[in-house]
């Protein structure tokens, strides 16, 4: 769907985490991965939804795969790459990278990265840690991952948040601030400075929280001076009828708030911005 009402040149990068709704971080209640092959899953389901949406917009988006997601369901790699769209990596156990040691991160990207590469037959680009959890402290991560030939890191969230963030530019760009001084290229999240404070907003529990103008003014504000937003949803974010497990309140709050909002808010930008892959808004497809 290319409306002719959308008349900005700027190209939005449109991604999906794709994990299962229990592989959130720092929940106890889901936290044994013994028990994940029993929990009941959405993730086949909603990804075939997503995959639809894009389609009817004829849109290509860049989909972060959770390797023990494409061990289990392999097909949902093949479907994603024969509709033409960017396969990238999104960790295997879904464990935060402030957690590990560099030889468990680079055992569990390797994993994963193998799986991909095998199902899709061509290279893996693009890496994104999950809760964005590069943060300051583990820049030895991006090392990593230059030698494990990806050519852009999608981690770093320019704002404070529950699970850390790094204080970053907004813009795609080298980052350099590593053990080695070599640079990888970065493509941050999407931050809004507005009524003095800094506001994702076109995200995961941000964007279904946040009321449409507002998600419309932060794509405006961006676009007025040129610089791409960064959509990321997950498919448990089209999920109204997501388990719920124990959890604390405001965790509660974050998972569940605006499910039923999410799939009309995407067809919304769809229809309204441009978007492309994460790799040719990074500039390295």
């Amino acid at each position: 769907m290319n409306s002719p009402a959308k008349q900005s040149e700027v190209v939005h990068a449109l991604s999906f985490d794709i994990e299962d709704w229990f592989h959130m971080v720092a929940i106890d209640a889901v936290a044994d991965t013994a028990k994940w092959p029993d929990l009941p899953t959405l993730v086949e389901r909603y990804t075939d939804q997503i995959l639809q949406t894009v389609a009817d917009a004829n849109v290509k988006a860049t989909f972060f795969i959770l390797g023990w997601v494409a061990e289990r369901y392999p097909q949902i790699t093949r479907n994603i790459a024969e509709a033409g769209h960017e396969v990238a990596c999104h960790s295997f156990w879904h464990q935060r990278v402030d957690q590990m040691t560099p030889d468990e991160f680079r055992d569990d990207t390797r994993r994963t990265l193998d799986t991909l590469q095998e199902q899709t037959g061509g290279p893996i680009l693009g890496y994104r840690a999950p809760s964005f959890s590069i943060t300051p402290g583990t820049e030895w991560a991006i090392d990593v991952l230059r030698e494990l030939d990806f050519r852009y890191d999608a981690s770093l969230f320019p704002a404070p948040r529950g699970h850390g963030g790094y204080p970053c530019a907004q813009e795609v760009h080298d980052f350099t601030s590593t053990p080695s001084g070599e640079p990888l290229r970065e493509l941050p999240m999407s931050v809004l400075k507005w009524a003095g404070f800094k506001l994702a907003f076109s995200g995961g529990g941000y964007l279904r929280l946040l009321p449409d103008w507002l998600i419309r003014r932060g794509f405006d504000t961006f676009e007025q001076r040129g610089t791409p937003v960064v959509v990321y949803l997950h498919p448990r974010d089209f999920a109204p009828d997501c388990p719920r497990v124990s959890m604390p309140p405001h965790r509660r709050f974050k998972s569940y708030v605006g499910l039923a909002t999410t799939q009309r808010k995407l067809e919304m930008l769809l229809a309204k911005y441009r978007f492309g892959t994460c790799a040719a808004v990074a500039g390295v497809a």
